[in-house]
C-alpha cells in the first residue's frame, strides 16, 4: 500500500482516498472514515441523541439506590448531575477524534494501542456494553410480561425455582423483546436515528405526564423530598456523608463511561467540533438530573397514593385501571428502551466485534454477536440488587474504562497533539503496527491502570478477606475511574517519552 497524495496529516476533517485503504484487510465499510458530505450531525442532533439515551428507565431509578443509602433527594440529584458533568469532559475530548477524522473508535485506539492491540479496550468496552444490553432487554421484556399479567393474572404466579432465577413467561418475554432488538440491527445503523427521534419526545413527554399526575393525585409529591439527609447530625449515618458520596459519585461516572469512549462512532457524523461539544454539553448532565427527579418525585408520590415506596416506572403504570392508557403507556416505555438499548449498546460493540476480523465481520454479524452474550450474562441478576448494580456492577467496570480513556487522551492530545495519519491507521504493517501489532506502552498503562482497584473489588465480591487489605487500597476502590484515568494517562506518557512511536 501506498499512501494517497495531497494528505496533510493535519488537515481538519482530513478526506482519503478509500479506494487505498479499501486494500487493506484492517477496512470494511462500517469501519471506514466518515466523508465530509455523510456528516450531517449538528449541535440539536447530539443533543437529542444524549436526550434518547439518558430519558430511560435506569435514569428513572438511578436515585434510588442513592436515596436508599442515606442521602436526601437533593443530595442524590447533585451526585448524578455532577457526575455526568464530569463525565461529559472525557467524552467530548473523544469525540474530537471522530469529528476531525471520520473515523470510529476501534480504528482510534489504533493509534495508541496498535492495529491489533485496539481490540483490547474494544473488546473490554464491547463486553460491558453486552451487560448494558442485556439489562435494558430485560427491562423491555419485564414491562411486557407486566402488560400480560395486567390481563391475565395467572401468569404472574410462575415459579421462580430453577437455575435462571425467573420464570418461564419472563424469560419468553425477555426474549421477545430480545428479538426485536435483533430485528432493529438486522435492519441496519439507519433505522437507529428514525427510533431515536421517535423516542425522544414521547419518553420526555410521559415522564412530565407521570409527574403531573402523581402530583395531582398525591396532592403535593409526598414524603421522600421532606425526608432528611441519614448523614445528617443526629441522623442514623451522621458523619458518612463523603464517605458514601465518592464512591456513588464513581458510580454517577461509570454509568456513561462506556459512552465516553466509544463517542467517535457518532461524532465521526459531526458537522463540526463546536455541533459535538455544545450538543453534549447541553444534552447529558441536565437530562440525567430531570429524569432522575422525575423518578424520585413519582416515587415519593406512590408513597402517599399507594401506601408503599414503588421506584419502578412498570410497576407505577400497572396500577392504573384504564386498558388502553395501561397499553398505551407500556408500548411508549417498550419503544423508548428499544431506542436506548441500540444506540448505546449495540452500535459501540457491533462496530468493536467487527474489528476482530473486519474482512470477515460486519455490523450486523457483531450486533447479534452482542445479543447472545447479553442473554448469557442473566442481566436480571445484575439489576436484582440495587446497592449491588452501583457499588459492584458500575464502579467495577468504571475501573477497566477509566484507564482506557486516560491512555486514548493522553495519546491524542498530549503526545500527538491531535494529528492522525488517517491512512497508517488503516495500514497494517505502518507506524501504528508497534511490536506485532500491539503498543506495549498501552498495555502497561492500562495494567498498571486497573491494579490500583483490584484490591478494593475482591474484597467487595468476596474474593478476598476484606480485612486482610489495607484500608488505604479498599478506599481506592471507591475512586476507580478517577484513579485508573490518572495512573494510565501519566504512566502511558513517561513510557511514550522513554519509546517514542515511528
Amino acid at each position: 500500500m501506498t499512501p494517497p497524495t495531497g494528505l496533510a496529516a493535519n488537515a481538519p476533517d482530513i478526506e482519503v482516498d478509500l479506494e487505498q485503504i479499501k486494500q487493506s484487510h484492517l477496512y470494511n465499510e462500517d469501519l471506514a472514515p466518515v466523508p465530509a458530505t455523510r456528516r450531517k450531525w449538528g449541535m440539536a442532533s447530539f443533543a437529542a441523541l444524549w436526550v434518547s439515551m439518558s430519558a430511560c428507565i435506569p435514569t428513572y431509578m438511578l436515585a434510588s439506590s442513592l436515596i436508599g443509602g442515606g442521602m436526601k433527594w437533593s443530595q442524590a440529584i447533585f451526585t448524578i448531575f455532577l457526575g455526568n458533568a464530569i463525565v461529559v469532559i472525557p467524552m467530548i475530548l473523544n469525540a474530537h477524534a471522530g469529528t476531525k477524522y471520520g473515523i470510529p473508535f476501534p480504528v482510534f485506539c489504533r493509534a495508541s494501542f496498535g492495529t491489533v492491540g485496539a481490540n483490547v479496550p474494544a473488546l473490554l468496552r464491547a463486553f460491558v456494553a453486552c451487560g448494558w444490553f442485556g439489562i435494558q432487554t430485560w427491562i423491555g421484556g419485564n414491562a411486557i410480561y407486566k402488560i400480560l399479567a395486567v390481563f391475565w393474572p395467572a401468569l404472574a404466579t410462575g415459579s421462580t425455582a430453577n437455575f435462571l432465577g425467573i420464570t418461564g413467561v419472563q424469560f419468553v418475554c425477555f426474549l421477545f423483546f430480545w428479538a426485536i432488538n435483533m430485528a432493529v440491527v438486522y435492519k441496519g445503523i439507519d433505522s437507529i436515528r428514525l427510533l431515536l427521534n421517535i423516542k425522544a419526545p414521547l419518553l420526555i413527554a410521559l415522564g412530565l405526564l407521570l409527574l403531573a399526575w402523581a402530583y395531582r393525585a398525591a396532592g403535593g409529591f409526598g414524603p421522600i423530598l421532606s425526608q432528611p439527609s441519614a448523614f445528617d447530625p443526629g441522623q442514623p449515618k451522621a458523619g458518612q456523608f463523603w464517605t458514601f458520596f465518592f464512591p456513588a459519585l464513581t458510580g454517577m461516572v461509570g454509568f456513561w463511561a462506556t459512552l465516553s469512549l466509544n463517542i467517535p462512532d457518532f461524532s465521526r457524523y459531526a458537522k463540526s467540533q463546536r455541533d459535538q461539544a455544545m450538543g453534549q454539553a447541553l444534552g447529558l448532565p441536565i437530562t440525567m438530573a430531570l429524569y432522575s427527579f422525575i423518578g424520585v418525585a413519582v416515587t415519593s408520590a406512590t408513597t402517599i397514593i399507594y401506601g408503599e415506596t414503588i421506584w419502578d416506572p412498570v410497576d407505577v403504570l400497572t396500577r392504573f385501571t384504564n386498558p388502553v392508557l395501561l397499553v398505551i403507556a407500556m408500548l411508549a416505555l417498550c419503544i423508548a428502551t428499544l431506542a436506548t438499548n441500540i444506540a448505546a449498546n449495540v452500535v459501540s460493540p457491533a462496530n468493536d466485534f467487527a474489528h476482530l476480523a473486519p474482512r470477515k465481520i460486519s455490523f450486523r454479524t457483531g450486533g447479534l454477536v452482542t445479543g447472545v452474550i447479553g442473554i448469557l450474562m442473566m442481566p436480571w441478576k445484575l439489576v436484582a440488587d440495587p446497592s449491588g448494580y452501583i457499588f459492584l456492577w458500575l464502579i467495577a467496570y468504571s475501573a477497566l474504562l477509566g484507564p482506557i480513556g486516560g491512555i486514548m487522551i493522553a495519546d491524542y492530545f498530549v503526545y500527538r497533539r491531535r494529528q492522525l495519519s488517517v491512512f497508517a491507521l488503516y495500514t497494517p504493517h505502518g507506524p501504528h503496527h508497534y511490536t506485532n501489532g500491539f503498543s506495549v506502552v498501552a498495555l502497561i498503562a492500562l495494567v498498571l491502570g486497573v491494579l490500583p482497584s483490584l484490591p478494593g473489588f475482591f474484597a467487595t465480591v468476596k474474593v478476598i478477606d476484606p480485612t486482610h487489605v489495607p484500608p488505604f487500597l479498599l478506599g481506592l476502590y471507591n475512586y476507580a475511574w478517577f484513579v485508573g484515568f490518572g495512573v494510565a494517562f501519566v504512566v502511558y506518557l513517561v513510557l511514550r517519552k522513554l519509546a517514542p512511536t515511528r
